[in-house]
């Protein structure tokens, strides 16, 4: 999977659970560029990528993610759909 199919897999899921169709990611965007990105919203992100790539992030991995960029990484290396 290229990072563009993994960057537009991403945004489609940040919209659906930012409910915001406007979001438009790059590899820098963090939770201070999403106005409704909190802990709890953060946990029902991990979630919804992790349903949507078939894969799960480790506990150091959520807690170490600093952007968009990172969390495309690690997809990337373990991705399975």
């Amino acid at each position: 999977m290229s990072n563009e199919q993994i960057m537009e897999r991403l945004t489609a899921v940040f919209r659906h659970v930012f409910d915001d169709d406007d979001i438009v990611l790059t590899a820098n965007t963090s939770s201070k560029d999403i106005d409704d990105w909190d802990s709890l919203e953060h946990i029902n992100l991990i979630g919804a990528v992790e349903r949507t790539f078939g894969m799960r992030f480790q506990t150091k991995e959520v807690s170490g993610m600093k952007n968009v960029g990172e969390m495309a990484k690690i997809i990337a290396e373990r991705a399975t759909k």
